[in-house]
């Protein structure tokens, strides 16, 4: 049966900790230029319906290290612009000997129908409002080694968490593994069932990141916004943007993260950004990894060891 990775939700403590166990081995072997295990007889699909500039390229390095073969897919130039339904695009990959799909779609549950049909792994590169659950495996194992640890960490999430499947996925996570959640935005912009997540809601932005030992900053998707859902984007940053200023009221080493593209000027400014509190380039060097590490763990029939064998 094909092991699939398509959110945080229903993963488990343990194969969280193992999958940052392994994304950390990785690096460092990486790193210290050390042999990883070849994939060299997969095929993996790249089927990214959504623009992507940090998960498809690092899912494509990521395949690159273990020796996979890609093959990348966009509906603009495929049978699905003359009306072929997903169903049947995904039907055709299975029987062009495609061995695994990564995917991304504006649609909430896409992976999960891939993976009904496909027969071979899939991974989530996002879907919709739902998931992306290799971004918050990349952004808890940059938070692990800046503080060591996630039990006990407070971690606020601020900005649009309405249309935020990286919120989503970072909440079930961090959770998981002991953190304190904060939701943090304006009333518009939280999920009317926030009940159901696996955090506190709050509404003012200095309550909210209080003595916080990370700040999770996210990208206004206007893109996804109903009208009326925000009266402007210099209000916004007024009151939600996380900046010199603002960063006082959180814990004097509080990380600043954002899984990108950020918007300069409104979600954070140029210090919070880029000055000694942000582990933003750090996430993006992470991506890679834990990509090698949910790419290796889905191709691989048993559950790897933490000594590695590598197959060369």
């Amino acid at each position: 049966m094909a092991r699939h990775l398509l959110g945080i939700r229903h993963l488990d403590k343990d194969q969280i900790e193992h999958l940052l166990s392994l994304a950390a081995d990785f690096k460092l072997r990486i790193i210290e230029d050390k042999p990883v295990p070849k994939l060299n007889k997969q095929v993996v699909g790249m089927l990214f319906f959504e623009n992507s500039t940090r998960t498809r390229v690092s899912f494509e390095q990521a395949a690159h290290y273990l020796s996979m073969k890609t093959a990348s897919f966009s509906a603009a130039g495929s049978s699905m612009s003359k009306g072929e339904t997903l169903k049947d695009t995904i039907l055709t990959l299975r029987y062009e000997r495609l061995n695994g799909l990564v995917m991304r779609h504006r649609m909430s549950g896409t992976p999960t129908l891939a993976a009904h049909h496909f027969g071979g792994p899939v991974l989530n590169a996002g879907d919709g409002q739902h998931e992306h659950p290799t971004q918050a495996l990349g952004d808890a194992l940059t938070i692990i080694e800046r503080k060591g640890d996630l039990d006990g960490l407070i971690v606020a999430i601020v900005g649009d968490v309405e249309h935020s499947r990286v919120a989503r996925s970072n909440a079930w996570l961090l959770s998981k593994m002991g953190a304190e959640v904060r939701f943090v935005g304006p009333k518009t912009l939280i999920p009317a069932m926030s009940s159901m997540l696996p955090g506190a809601v709050f509404y003012d932005l200095a309550t909210g990141i209080a003595d916080a030992d990370v700040v999770i900053t996210l990208r206004l998707q206007k893109e996804r916004m109903l009208e009326g859902m925000l009266s402007s984007i210099g209000e916004y940053a007024a009151m939600y943007q996380v900046n010199r200023d603002t960063l006082k009221y959180a814990q004097p080493d509080c990380l600043v993260m954002h899984p990108g593209p950020l918007n300069r000027g409104i979600e954070v400014d140029d210090v919070a950004a880029d000055g000694e509190r942000s582990a933003i380039t750090s996430q993006v060097e992470n991506g890679v990894f834990v990509r090698m590490a949910s790419l290796y763990w889905a191709f691989t029939e048993t559950e790897p060891k933490s000594e590695m064998n590598p197959a060369i």
